[in-house]
């Protein structure tokens, strides 16, 4: 996974976790989220043990200069020291470790890699068959290569819109401070998110642990997303267009809560309140 985080007055890139190309297309869509949000930061890139090419490089300047993000430094493999000189950009020797080493390898060797069938391998073609069914055509007087009568189409299937799915991001580990986690879908956090950290989803948001920083459920409009944790106590929640922000701290053990939308606000409530409401429901 990609991770776009702050680090002292500008944001952190790092790509070492992924593919390069995988890498990119996730910020693209991570900066095209949010357009103007990271408008004149700085940043700087950690490609770690990749070797990216120049289209890739001159793809990684386009993508922060269409979100507006200046590129002041990159930390990466030797080979990237030329292309950051020519550019002014602070660089960084990174000497990557040899299981990273042999990851890029493989990669780069599997891009480069052309599957060729049993046929194309063999260097001597055998025609012989060939020609004698072509000598045969011509003493028949008939063309040398035969022509099949053309078959009629048949029609194309009706087409039929499918609705995608929701999927789910399910992330293990707590999220620190200036990390987020952006989905089409549902998210679900195993672990704690602290202060400075922010979840976004379509859906529901649901934390396994203390929900510190800022949540957004609902974020395509849907005002029946809910969020859910097992200690709610988020520096502000957000579900469809509705905000509730600084909420009281509450006295007592923590307890597993929801936050739902009830007459255009943001009501938080017991996991176990939801349940019992529910059942009532499904008894009338």
């Amino acid at each position: 996974m990609t991770i776009l985080r702050g680090k002292g007055l500008g944001l952190e890139l790092a790509l070492d976790g992924c593919g390069f190309d995988e890498g990119l297309a996730e910020l693209e869509g991570r900066l095209s989220d949010r357009p103007g949000f990271y408008h004149g930061a700085a940043l700087v890139a950690s490609v770690g043990a990749h070797r990216p090419s120049l289209d890739q490089l001159a793809r990684l300047e386009a993508i922060l200069g269409a979100g507006g993000v200046r590129l002041t430094g990159v930390s990466g493999v030797e080979s990237l020291e030329p292309w950051a000189r020519e550019r002014g950009i602070a660089f960084q020797l990174v000497e990557p470790s040899a299981e990273a080493e042999a990851r890029e390898l493989r990669a780069e060797q599997t891009r480069r890699e052309v599957e060729l069938s049993d046929g194309a391998r063999s260097l001597v073609a055998d025609f012989a068959g060939a020609r004698a069914d072509i000598a045969q055509r011509r003493k028949r007087g008939e063309t040398s290569v035969r022509r099949l009568e053309p078959r009629p189409a048949a029609p194309p299937p009706p087409l039929t819109l499918v609705e995608p799915a929701p999927a789910t991001l399910y992330h293990v580990g707590t999220l620190r401070g200036g990390q987020a986690l952006h989905q089409i879908g549902n998210v679900v956090v195993v672990g704690d998110v602290n202060p400075g950290a922010e979840l976004v989803a379509t859906g529901d948001i649901a934390v396994f642990g203390r929900l510190a920083g800022v949540a957004h459920a609902g974020a395509q409009g849907d005002e029946k997303a809910r969020i859910y944790a097992l200690e709610l106590d988020a520096t502000q929640l957000r579900i469809a267009t509705c905000i509730a922000a600084d909420a009281p701290a509450r006295a007592g053990r923590a307890q597993p809560e929801a936050a739902s939308v009830e007459g255009g606000r943001i009501v938080i409530a017991p996991l176990n309140a939801l349940e019992h409401a529910a059942e009532g429901e499904r008894a009338r």
